[in-house]
C-alpha cells in the first residue's frame, strides 16, 4: 500500500498544481513606499512564493473613472512600481489593461497610488496579469516543462474549465503553483485547494 501511495502521489505530483487565485494588489519601489508610506514596507503575514509577503500597508487606486480603496500592497520591494488587476477592475477604474505578465510593464496605461502618508503617479504599470504557473527547476524537470513555455491548464473546480496561453515560470525560488485572477476564478467556480492538470 506504501509503495502505491508513493507512485499515485508522485503521479499527481508530475500532472497537477494547487491553484491560487490573486486579488488585485500593487508592487512598490523602496522610494515609492517611502513617498506613500513614509516608510518602508511593514510584512504582515507570508504568501505561498518563498520570500514573498503580504504587507500591513494598503493604497489606494486611482484611474479615470474611479477609484479603488484598501487596495493589498505584495513585498518585498521590487526595482518598478506596477498595479496588478483584473479586466473588470480596469473597466471599473476607465483603464484598457494589456493582459501582460508581472514586470512587463512597458506601454502599459499609467496609475495613479495614494498611500496615507502621499501620492503618486507611475507613468506605465497598470496591468492584467497574465495567467501563469510557478515552478522551481526540479519540478519543471519532472513535468518536461521549460521556462516561458505556454500551456493549457485544465481546472478541476464546480464549473471545470480549460485555460489557454498559460505560462510556465521556472526560477530556484518558486514553489509550484498556478495563479489565476478573481475574473477567471470567479468564472470557474474556483475553490481554495482546487488542482489544475497542465496539458502541454
Amino acid at each position: 500500500m506504501d509503495e502505491l501511495e508513493r507512485l499515485t502521489g508522485e503521479l499527481v505530483g508530475r500532472l497537477f498544481v494547487e491553484v491560487e487565485a490573486s486579488g488585485r494588489h500593487v508592487h512598490l519601489t523602496r522610494e515609492q513606499a517611502q513617498r506613500l508610506f513614509g516608510h518602508g514596507l511593514t510584512p504582515e503575514r507570508p504568501l505561498s512564493q518563498p520570500g514573498q509577503y503580504l504587507c500591513r500597508e494598503r493604497v489606494t487606486v486611482v484611474g479615470p473613472k474611479g477609484e479603488m480603496k484598501h487596495v493589498a500592497v505584495l513585498g518585498p520591494e521590487r526595482p518598478e512600481g506596477q498595479a496588478e488587476l483584473s479586466l473588470t477592475d480596469g473597466i471599473a477604474l476607465g483603464l484598457k489593461l494589456p493582459i501582460r505578465l508581472s514586470g512587463d510593464v512597458k506601454g502599459s496605461p499609467g496609475i495613479t497610488l495614494r498611500g496615507d502618508k502621499g501620492e503618486l503617479r507611475l507613468p506605465c504599470g497598470a496591468i492584467a496579469a497574465q495567467r501563469h504557473i510557478h515552478l522551481p527547476p526540479e519540478e519543471a524537470e519532472k513535468r518536461g516543462l521549460k521556462d516561458r513555455q505556454t500551456v493549457k491548464l485544465k481546472l478541476l473546480t464546480e464549473r471545470p474549465v480549460v485555460f489557454e496561453d498559460v505560462q510556465v515560470r521556472v526560477r530556484p525560488d518558486f514553489a509550484p503553483r498556478a495563479h489565476i485572477d478573481y475574473d477567471e476564478a470567479n468564472a470557474c467556480g474556483f475553490r481554495k485547494g482546487d488542482l489544475g492538470l497542465i496539458c502541454p
